[in-house]
């Protein structure tokens, strides 16, 4: 029995696969401890879950990490507050600026230098090392992020300095592991990260282990469409701040396969916020994130986010227009129609609508209060002077505002046409909004898989076990960088029981004399100047080039034997609503998915 959770701000969902069985689960997520909701869920026969946390990305947006030093070459000890000197706001005079995770007392400077070409100007002592000691403990740090001078050339200090501070009982991220690129900031924020949330995580981790089934393995997903191992992803936390939405992606194009669509728009619509992504044969990656004020860079699927959930909370502003989220009402208390909550939400306003069946939610395990949740809509629309009904439709379609606005980003932004795509909606919500939002966008065909509200836990099981690395190039050689990368590559997959293993190279190019480059398959850079125009509008012929970072993505293939077949017999323990307007038509494939058109 595998298993694959994912864990959402009002549920968690399950999907366990026996090998020739599908069954799918829904229960309300517990805020306080997320373990709660995943072991009360998972039968005693699971041999393998396989996890979507939110575990680390909570502990950086609410300031709820360890209380974490940075260590940094004498006289860097301020990066993270100096930054890149840009201002957020440039004419706002009150704008307090970046707030920094790591607080100036808990900074500390190393007389050590190590230059670009990875030789050492000053070298690191003892002495230094066993001050640096004293003051970690003297200031109560519990967790240590170290970022030296160009350590990705020559990481000797960082290691030095890594190995003596675990023997003293420090959690240590070095930058030269989690990040061994150039860009000091963008360095020294990702390692940062990653010390403040890794402890909550690994904490997490143990006690779910604990907690699971006897010889349940336990692995967790990467934001990068992967999975990895937990004893991994408590040490490298920072790769997982967006395993959730990630997930979503590796369904919903797992399933438009299945169903013979090979370009897509992903809309996975789920309580708290919507999260949309475009897979036009490939997936498409980022290298680079910001979350809560900390820019993150570490391999991510490229994927937008806006707060707008079936939980997102409707509101007047100063000026009287409606507003939709992006703050939610969560799994507690939830929407009115729950039965605890007390201010309408994107929920409600659907329920009122009729387009959610009061009886069959949760596939009737849990009724929905309608005239609860019509006179909540009845007093709110009193104050706007309008019926229950009108303000539920313009709840709606603020809404859905907010998710064109997001398609559009991901798409016609970048130079996509969506008219040319098929949109797969998914999650609780998104099947009741995707063929309005369609026909926004001028889109003809949506797509709502069988396993819409729990596709994400489901792409989780779909999904091979995945190594990123990377390495610095600036005037070396590429092939011999590649080569040790995936020698690593291959013993850390043979350490984690994967005989067969797929090595995916890519490499960051730009024009000398750029600032920033773009990330090209290896096979595919001699097409740089045909990709540079795609993006930009525009190529230097001829115009020299420059290799800045070697990239390998190492998979680990799962056996045959435990591949999830979507025909399989499901027993379906969730239902999910799908409204099509008129002029769709609706069809039910052979899979059992619902495909609408117009």
């Amino acid at each position: 029995m595998r298993a694959g959770v994912d864990t959402g701000g009002t549920f968690t969902d399950f999907v366990f696969w026996d090998g020739e069985r599908l069954r799918t689960y829904k229960a309300r997520s517990t805020p306080e401890d997320p373990s709660r909701a995943i072991l009360d869920g998972l039968p005693a026969e699971t041999q393998e879950l396989v996890h979507g946390s939110t575990v680390a990305t909570n502990a950086l947006l609410e300031r709820k990490g360890a209380r974490t030093a940075l260590v940094a070459t004498e006289g860097f000890e301020d990066l993270l507050e100096i930054g890149r000197q840009n201002r957020r706001s440039l004419y706002d005079w009150l704008d307090a600026g970046r707030q920094p995770l790591v607080e100036r007392s808990l900074r500390f400077g190393l007389p050590e230098r190590v230059r670009a070409d990875g030789s050492v100007e000053t070298a690191l002592t003892l002495d230094a090392v066993e001050r640096l000691e004293a003051g970690l403990h003297r200031a109560g740090a519990e967790s240590v992020a170290v970022c030296l001078l160009h350590s990705y050339a020559a990481p000797q200090h960082e290691r030095m300095v890594g190995e003596a501070l675990r023997e003293r009982g420090f959690f240590v991220s070095l930058s030269s592991e989690i990040l061994p690129e150039y860009r000091e900031y963008e360095r020294a924020s990702t390692t940062a990260v990653n010390a403040y949330v890794s402890p909550k995580m690994a904490g997490y981790l143990r006690r779910l282990d604990a907690g699971a089934p006897p010889g349940a393995r336990l692995r967790v997903f990467q934001s990068n469409g992967g999975s990895m191992s937990a004893a991994q992803a408590g040490a490298e936390a920072v790769r997982t701040v967006l395993s959730g939405p990630a997930g979503g992606v590796q369904g919903a194009v797992e399933a438009a396969r299945a169903a013979g669509f090979e370009r897509l728009i992903s809309f996975d619509m789920g309580g708290t916020s919507t999260d949309v992504a475009l897979y036009d044969g490939r997936f498409e990656y980022a290298s680079e994130t910001e979350l809560a004020d900390c820019p993150v860079r570490v391999a991510m699927l490229d994927i937008h986010t806006v707060g707008a959930g079936g939980g997102s909370i409707a509101w007047f502003d100063p000026a009287g227009a409606l507003r939709v989220g992006p703050e939610s009402a969560g799994a507690e208390p939830g929407p009115v129609c729950y039965g605890s909550g007390d201010r309408v939400t994107v929920t409600d306003a659907n329920l009122i609508l009729g387009r959610i069946d009061p009886e069959r939610f949760l596939s009737g395990r849990m009724r929905l209060d309608e005239p609860r949740a019509r006179r909540a809509l009845e007093q709110m629309a009193a104050r706007a002077g309008v019926g229950a009904e009108e303000l539920a439709r313009a709840v709606v379609a603020t809404a859905n505002s907010n998710m064109e606005r997001a398609i559009r980003r991901i798409s016609v932004e970048r130079g996509k046409d969506p008219r040319e795509l098929a949109l797969v909606a998914f999650g609780g919500a998104g099947p009741l909004h995707a063929c309005e939002l369609a026909e926004r966008l001028k889109m003809r065909t949506v797509l709502a898989p069988r396993h819409a509200g729990v596709l994400s836990a489901l792409g989780m099981l779909t999904a091979d076990f995945v190594r990123d690395h990377s390495a610095s190039l600036l005037d070396r050689d590429a092939e011999p960088v590649f080569q040790a990368l995936e020698q690593q590559a291959l013993a850390e997959l043979r350490e984690e029981g994967f005989a067969e293993a797929r090595l995916e190279r890519s490499i960051d190019l730009r024009y000398r004399g750029q600032s920033y480059e773009i990330t090209v398959p290896w096979s595919e850079r001699d097409r740089f100047d045909a990709a540079h125009e795609r993006l930009y509008g525009y190529r230097h012929e001829g115009r020299a080039q420059e290799a800045v970072t070697a990239r390998l993505r190492a998979v680990g293939v799962a056996q045959q034997t435990s591949r999830i077949r979507l025909d399989a017999e499901s027993e379906a323990q969730e239902f999910f609503s799908v409204y099509a307007p008129p002029g769709w038509t609706r069809t039910v494939d052979a899979l059992g998915n619902t495909i609408l058109r117009r």
